[in-house]
């Protein structure tokens, strides 16, 4: 599984983008059937939506995943979503050079 900067995994956007995307065709269709007064129209119009709005939506998280700001980081992560604090602390200390 791909993990894009440690923050979320493609799936999940994915996911994501198809929940939203079910819940908004249903609103469109039923805008669309009270301006219209026509369900077949409706259907057309959300049926038609669906896709190129799942893939707009899926980008539009991808690119918001680049932004750092109103992102709260795990304590001992680093500004690129690595770990910071290492492993095995002994180790670090014994590879850091004494004063």
């Amino acid at each position: 599984m791909f993990v894009f900067r440690g923050v979320e995994s493609h799936p999940r956007s994915m996911v994501k983008a198809v929940s939203w995307r079910i819940l908004g065709s249903i609103d469109t269709f039923v805008l669309s059937w009270l301006f219209s007064g026509n369900p077949t129209i409706a259907v057309s119009i959300a049926g038609t939506e669906v896709f190129t709005k799942i893939l707009l939506f899926y980008f539009h998280e991808r690119i918001w995943a680049l932004v750092h700001w109103g992102h709260i980081m795990p304590e001992g992560m680093g500004q690129n979503g690595e770990n910071d604090v290492p492993a095995d602390p002994e180790a670090a200390a014994s590879e850091t050079p004494a004063n």
